[in-house]
């Protein structure tokens, strides 16, 4: 069982830059693939960033290539997503992922665990 609180969201200006966290609770923290993905209004929910158990690989949709980066650090049970050049088609609420099994992937209905979404809001 892994529990999930993210933290981070706020309004910035386009340009600017947030850093999103994902604290863990639970021993399988360290052995599951995590994931970012974000929804916005009327929309579906959508891949962001993916980042294997060991953080030795990482995945980005084209959208955010570049610009965002994802990590982990296992001893703290903490994930994150730095988020630089913000656009106002990056708002939306972000939500982080954890699956048990299977490898990283960007399929949101592969993922075990969800925490309850941290709102990021880019004015132009």
């Amino acid at each position: 069982q892994v529990k999930l609180v993210e933290s981070g969201g706020g309004l910035v200006q386009a340009g600017g830059s947030l850093r999103l966290s994902c604290a863990a609770s639970g021993s399988t923290f360290s052995s599951a693939d995590m994931g970012w993905f974000r929804q916005a209004p009327g929309k579906e929910r959508e891949f962001v960033a993916t980042i294997t158990w060991s953080g030795g690989n990482t995945y980005y949709a084209d959208s955010v290539k570049g610009r965002f980066t994802i990590s982990r650090d296992n001893a703290k049970n903490t994930m994150l997503l730095q988020m630089n050049s913000l656009k106002p088609e990056d708002t939306a609420v972000y939500y982080c992922a954890a699956r048990k099994r299977g490898g990283p992937s960007s399929r949101p209905y592969e993922y075990n665990y969800w925490g309850q979404g941290t709102q990021v809001t880019v004015s132009s």
